[in-house]
């Protein structure tokens, strides 16, 4: 099979959260800066894998593929909105050689449950921007993991994921980005 990366990408709080309690993406954490490094980084991917609210919540003026996760497919099926799949009815590199064929980058901008999946699927990079100085009570974490206290960057190290250097894509914030790569060596 052609070549599929895995790249995943979130900007979360201090206290890891991408959401506050009632699943939205909060004002602290949007960011000029970082919304065109994000709109840049899919302009160069295949397929937006997404969760099924981050879908509904989200619009494609650009007309995107996505790939959206829902339990309310049967496994993978073609809407007029994208690729809807079901992860618990058919594995993923049966439903991405559909989708990509001839290989390409793989967007993830989460939630929290998508973004737990692909860490067992495995991501080849993902893209952790930090906004420096915030909180977000109650909120919705990145991984499921960071609930019981552990990092993102803790998270991501144990699944085999490497930081490349901080970089500050806002110095007003800070908002700063590292990247994660997974280290294993293709053969």
């Amino acid at each position: 099979m052609p070549k599929v990366e895995i790249h995943g990408y979130a900007i979360v709080s201090d206290n890891d959260c991408i959401a506050d309690a009632s699943g939205r993406t909060p004002d602290v954490l949007r960011n000029d800066a970082d919304w065109a490094y994000f709109q840049a980084e899919l302009n160069k991917s295949a397929v937006t894998v997404l969760g099924r609210l981050g879908h509904e919540a989200n619009p494609n003026p650009k007309g995107r593929l996505r790939m959206v996760l829902s339990s309310s497919s049967p496994g993978l099926e073609r809407r007029p909105d994208g690729w809807w799949w079901n992860p618990e009815t058919l594995p993923w590199n049966h439903a991405i050689r559909t989708i990509l064929p001839d290989g390409g980058c793989v967007a993830v901008p989460g939630g929290r449950r998508v973004f737990d999946l692909f860490l067992a699927i495995g991501y080849d990079a993902f893209h952790l921007t930090r906004a420096e100085g915030t909180f977000i009570p109650d909120g919705v974490p990145v991984f499921s993991d960071c609930q019981e206290g552990v990092s993102a960057e803790a998270i991501l190290a144990k699944h085999g994921l490497k930081p490349e250097a901080r970089r500050i894509l806002d110095p007003t914030g800070p908002v700063s980005l590292t990247i994660w790569r997974n280290g294993r060596q293709d053969s």
